[in-house]
């Protein structure tokens, strides 16, 4: 028999037409009593939900202009002709049969073929050519029968393909194939077709359908600072919950590496990820006190979560490397995002009111910065009222053993201290409404902090109490105008709402009875380009809790109009600054002037704006821009402008920096993309990166040329070619755009 894949388009669009129409209609269903199925009903109602329905009494057949639907437990049976026999206590459909369903495994199945007999209650299909959709994998047949009472279906002359389009570049032909209760495709006597083409025999295949099948994924390239390279990784599925890998890789400059790694899902006991990478280097470089890196280079990582009910959450995450750049040189997106990860331990216990956090971090790589909790124990009262009285109580407390160590490389010294601490604090807050548009909320607290005496320091500081008074109040309004006329085309306008919001937050903490300078120092406070919180508990520095009398100033703007039947915001502006009445040595009156400001004068035009502007020296401190193009899925373009001012003292030498990502379809086969990042200050375009994408119908092929200019260092090029399968992606869509380390060797 031969087949045409013609349609199989139509199955893929099946899938989402078979989702919308699985919502009840608004026409006036009949409901058809199965007989067999006691006490359930089917529902039956024409396609449209409008037309009346035809009833043949001599056939039993229903009918439809528009076409029949039935529907029941989730199935749903679309065709142009329904009938039913009571006897096996099956439907009949013919004309353009779709069965949409949910399989086992929580995912939907499309059923598609020209006569088709079904029974709603067992499962089983019966037909002559059909179809199924049940992604990532696609199949067809001349005939099928059997169903869910036995557990198997039968299928005869079948073809089984993971390609989406209409005439695939692969499938899998066989004698018959047959669909287990464990959902496990088998098929006899089977033949690889790469287009039309047969290339391989198998007497017996089988592919399950809760997990990928086991493969290889390889990168070859050249990069400068590795030489020609080739990264492999074979992934291997024990049971459907259990993905296993062993990476083998090589760089010519650098030499052999690989390791074991494991993700799981264990149910109840956890989700989680585990795995050792060991490279002998044989260009490992010199640390930060020029001294030469060990050739053996390795990292240890292991993550696991744990979620009982609602209310108990525990983690546990390691990370032991043998010297700070082992991730940088090889897992440079983990770097980026933490140059120095910590290990630790902990637990949460939620109640309604309260919950319950133990934390242990030990310092397992002796060259970070740590500050261990050996443990540290936390008991924090969520805001609540206080009877019926509208006062309202929060609190955190806390014990723990701390231990700081500055953390340097073998052969050098640091500072290292350590204490008990136990902190408490308790507050208590009034909110009300003012006039019926004012928000008031005063509030009082108190901190009490116990040091205990410092060991592992010179000179040791003896036990010491520290008691902190806090109050303030915060007053804001909201006001807001419409303008429901106000409607524009071009700007995808349908109506104007104006939404202000201004605020002052006043905070007054005197000046505690031991300053910080007196008391060991581990949870202190870092420089950040945004303003901090001034109010407990959310200024969490304890050690560093000061004196302060200061009014946060604040005013938000929106404007927001109705887009696609969502209200949607055009304009979101916030302005903030802090007005100190008693600066502290080394303060001013004023700190920065922030702005944080979105613009979005149609759907797919972004414009982004964070400021700093310098009251007191009248200059910009930082300025980062950012602008999105994106009309359609045919063209996205991002350009954006970072400036950051010289602070020695602080953050270190600024940037003038200018980025560009432009993506460009050029049909349904070819894509391209490009992105730059330019710093001004000295005229170097510090990294430049080009990525040529072909569709190979069922793979994907992608060629990555990266340039780094490292400035005073040799500059860093790479090219990379990588290939995935589409239906099991190695890179989610766009993925390799924030993540290109992954395509150059790294």
């Amino acid at each position: 028999m031969k087949f045409s894949w013609s349609s199989w388009a139509a199955v893929i669009v099946a899938t989402t037409l078979a989702r919308a129409e699985s919502t009840d209609s608004a026409g006036d269903p009949i409901s058809a009593d199965t007989g067999g199925v006691t006490g359930d009903e089917i529902v039956i109602s024409s396609k449209d939900g409008q037309e009346e329905l035809g009833f043949d009494e001599k056939t039993a057949a229903i009918t439809s202009h528009s076409g029949v639907v039935a529907r029941w437990k989730g199935a749903t049976l679309v065709a142009h002709r329904l009938s039913y026999s009571e006897v096996d206590d099956v439907y009949v459909a013919e004309g353009d049969v779709t069965i949409t369903r949910v399989d086992g495994r929580g995912r939907t199945e499309i059923w598609r073929g020209e006569r088709v007999r079904y029974n709603f209650r067992s499962g089983s299909i019966d037909t002559d050519s059909f179809r199924l959709g049940n992604a990532p994998l696609f199949a067809a047949g001349a005939s099928l029968s059997g169903g869910k009472t036995n557990d198997v279906q039968t299928a005869v002359a079948a073809t089984i393909t993971t390609d989406d389009v209409s005439d695939p570049g692969y499938q899998i032909k066989a004698r018959s194939m047959t669909v287990g209760k464990d959902h496990t495709i088998r098929a006899k006597d089977a033949v690889l077709y790469m287009g039309g083409v047969p290339v391989m025999y198998f007497p017996s295949y089988s592919r399950n359908l809760d997990r990928h099948p086991n493969f290889w994924t390889l990168t070859p390239g050249y990069r400068s600072l590795f030489g020609p390279f080739l990264l492999g990784k074979y992934h291997y599925f024990p049971s459907t919950n259990v993905e296993t890998t062993l990476s083998l890789d090589w760089r010519q400059k650098r030499g052999f590496a690989g390791g074991p790694g494991i993700n799981y899902d264990i149910g109840e006991l956890g989700q989680g990820s585990a795995g050792f990478y060991y490279a002998h280097d044989d260009e490992p470089g010199l640390d930060a006190q020029l001294r030469p890196i060990s050739s053996n280079r390795y990292r240890t990582f292991f993550n696991h979560r744990l979620t009982v009910g609602d209310g108990f959450e525990a983690k546990a995450v390691v990370r032991q490397q043998s010297d700070p750049y082992v991730v940088r040189d090889f897992y440079e997106y983990e770097y980026r995002r933490d140059p120095q990860p910590k290990t630790l331990v902990e637990a949460t216990q939620f109640w309604r009111n309260f919950s319950l956090d133990v934390l242990a971090q030990p310092q397992v790589n002796g060259f970070f910065r740590t500050v261990e909790r050996l443990p540290d124990v936390k008991l924090t009262g969520l805001r609540q009222e206080l009877g019926q009285s509208g006062l309202y109580y929060d609190t955190e407390s806390s014990l723990a053993y701390l231990r700081y160590h500055e953390g340097v490389l073998p052969g050098m010294s640091g500072t290292n201290y350590a204490a008990l601490r136990a902190d408490t604090y308790h507050q208590i807050t009034l909110p009300q409404t003012v006039f019926g548009w004012l928000n008031l909320t005063p509030r009082v607290g108190g901190r009490f902090t116990h040091y205990g005496e410092t060991e592992e320091s010179q000179p040791v500081l003896g036990e010491q109490n520290r008691s902190i008074f806090n109050t303030g109040a915060e007053v804001s309004f909201r006001a807001s105008r419409v303008w429901p006329s106000v409607r524009s085309e071009w700007l995808e306008m349908d109506g104007v709402r104006h939404i202000v919001e201004p605020s002052v937050n006043y905070v007054y903490v005197p000046r505690p009875d031991a300053r910080p300078l007196q008391l060991p120092q581990f949870d202190t406070l870092l420089p950040s380009y945004r303003l901090l919180p001034l109010e407990f508990p959310d200024y969490n520095s304890i050690d560093s809790v000061d004196s302060e009398n200061t009014f946060r100033l604040g005013l938000r703007n929106k404007l927001q109009t109705k887009r696609n039947d969502q209200v949607e915001n055009v304009v979101n502006w916030a302005a903030y600054t802090d007005w100190r009445m008693r600066p502290r040595p080394g303060q001013s009156t004023f700190p920065d002037l922030y702005n944080d400001l979105e613009f979005s004068p149609r759907s797919w035009i972004v414009l982004s704006s964070t400021t700093r502007y310098n009251i007191n020296g009248g200059f910009w401190d930082e300025a980062y821009h950012r602008l999105t193009l994106q009309p359609g899925d045919d063209w996205s373009w991002t350009v954006g402008h970072r400036y950051l001012v010289d602070d020695p003292a602080t953050y270190g030498v600024g940037n003038n920096l200018f980025i560009s990502s432009f993506r460009f379809k050029v049909n349904e086969d070819w894509a391209v993309r490009a992105s730059h990042q330019f710093e001004a200050r000295d005229g170097v375009l510090e990294e430049q990166a080009y990525t040529l994408y072909r569709d190979l119908r069922s793979w994907t092929a992608a060629l990555t040329l990266r340039l780094r200019d490292n400035r005073t260092a040799k500059s860093d090029w790479a090219i990379v070619l990588t290939f995935q399968l589409k239906a099991f992606p190695r890179f989610k869509l766009n993925s390799d755009r924030d993540r290109a380390e992954w395509l150059s060797g790294g």
